[in-house]
């Protein structure tokens, strides 16, 4: 059967999710068309909205007669385009699947519908004693199943693992549109399927269901802010504290180019003229604590902390901690248009791609302000433009590119959390031989056979266009 469009098929997609549960209005169409990866626009044909994994897989089956390729979305705060529909057809949304189907305590256990937001669950949580401790800093916004789709981390990541470690089991519809369920497995014993399809990007799977891990909550606290008189200072005092052998729950950096933004929109009364600021977390057991934080206060010092300046409430906790997962949010303050890459190093690198980083910005004149997951060499530098100047969105483009490059330079990768999606395909041939490709793709073909769940998405492909590398499609450009 030839390929048909979506459109052609929303009296069926209708029948089986009713009118409600279906869009495909032009004027509706607009808000699925991009994620945080602004610059790259691709209306959907249509987009639908099953609130059970049966209804899912139906629409998968449908899909696969007439041909239609098929985009997974959450929340749509991904940030390298793993949502955008570049070949067409139909976008998938699990919002509407919001439930928390169980909680077993006892178990140390959740169940969750892949549309539950992350804050959602952390609120079901609060005061048992236990949370999940993936916390990106789009917690606020999103889904549990967007989490898992980008093996997504955040800033207490450090000390407690990214997404695929606190993931039990998972339900899931194939490619083919069939339904399985991997897990719930306590003590993995045999191949890891799960973790194959966490972080896949939807090109393997749409996860509709999750088991997840809760973590115990920490006895106590110890939360500083530690002002730097360079970025260098501050990422040498990141990688002497692991070099310690002390491993805080997370250590955050934020330079002077974001404080300002961050200070205007909270309050928080950063110093002015602070050229970086870490917040820096301990947690576990109250007894040692303080002898850890005198040990970190220490360290700092050795590299030029003008002030280590201790939390002494929770609610000054809780504000500094708004401060960092805020910030980014904070840039459109200070820029029309901003594109936050994802890259790391590992931690003895942090200060060469510190300096990179500088030397890309003035390389290219594009102005980039930093935020980043230190503690575990996790980079998000925001470049700053203008997506009205064709030659501003080029400019960054090819600033974010070098940026990648040295990543892999230093030994690291081009994504730690975000993904690749579309954003990144032109560097996985960089980062990967031919045959680890191929092995990848054999892999795909295996669970999602004809390539339409994701599709050009994540692996090289006709279909994937290189971004980083022209600005030919982008559809946001005037």
């Amino acid at each position: 059967m030839a390929r048909s469009s979506a459109t052609d098929v929303i009296p069926q997609l209708q029948k089986l999710l009713g009118r409600e549960g279906v869009l495909s209005d032009p004027a509706d169409l607009v808000v699925y068309d991009c994620d945080g990866l602004t610059i790259e626009k691709r209306r959907p044909e249509a987009v639908v909205f099953p609130t059970t994994t049966e209804a899912t897989a139906e629409v998968v089956r449908l899909c696969n007669r007439h041909e239609i390729p098929l985009v997974v979305r959450g929340a749509g705060t991904s940030l390298a385009g793993g949502c955008v529909p570049i070949g067409g057809g139909l976008v998938v949304s699990l919002t509407r699947m919001r439930r928390i189907l169980e909680i077993s305590l006892r178990d140390r256990m959740a169940v969750v519908e892949s549309g539950v937001l992350n804050l959602q669950l952390a609120r079901a949580l609060a005061g048992t004693g236990f949370h999940f401790a993936p916390d990106p800093s789009s917690q606020t916004a999103c889904t549990i199943g967007g989490n898992v789709a980008t093996n997504a981390g955040g800033p207490h990541t450090l000390k407690y693992g990214v997404t695929v470690n606190h993931v039990l089991g998972i339900e899931a519809v194939l490619g083919d549109g069939t339904i399985v369920r991997l897990g719930p497995v306590f003590d993995r014993a045999a191949l890891d399927l799960t973790g194959v399809i966490v972080g896949s990007e939807g090109t393997l799977a749409i996860v509709t269901k999750v088991w997840v891990r809760l973590t115990r909550d920490p006895q106590d606290y110890r939360t500083v802010r530690v002002v730097f008189e360079s970025l260098d200072d501050a990422s040498a005092a990141v990688s002497d504290i692991i070099a310690a052998g002390i491993v805080p729950a997370a250590m955050e950096l934020m330079d002077r180019g974001i404080l300002a933004a961050v200070d205007e929109a909270y309050h928080f009364g950063f110093p002015t003229d602070a050229e970086a600021i870490a917040v820096i977390e301990l947690d576990g057991l109250k007894a040692g604590l303080d002898e850890q934080l005198t040990r970190v206060a220490a360290i700092c010092q050795r590299h030029n902390a003008r002030e280590v300046l201790q939390a002494a409430t929770a609610d000054e906790r809780a504000l500094l901690w708004k401060c960092r997962k805020m910030a980014v949010g904070a840039v459109g303050r200070i820029s029309p248009s901003y594109i936050i890459q994802d890259g790391v190093v590992p931690r003895t690198r942090l200060p060469e791609i510190i300096r990179q980083i500088t030397r890309i910005s003035a390389k290219h004149g594009i102005r980039i302000v930093n935020v980043a997951h230190a503690g575990d060499g996790n980079v998000h530098p925001i470049l700053l433009f203008d997506e009205r100047d064709r030659d501003s969105v080029r400019r960054a483009l090819a600033a974010g590119k070098e940026l990648l490059e040295q990543c892999i330079a230093c030994g690291g990768s081009i994504t730690a959390e975000h993904g690749i999606g579309i954003e990144k395909i032109g560097l996985m041939e960089t980062l990967f031989g031919k045959e680890n490709l191929e092995v990848m793709g054999r892999l795909r073909d295996a669970l999602n056979p004809a390539a339409r769940l994701g599709l050009g998405k994540v692996l090289p492909s006709p279909d994937a266009p290189k971004i980083l590398e022209t600005v030919g499609t982008c559809q946001a450009l005037p």
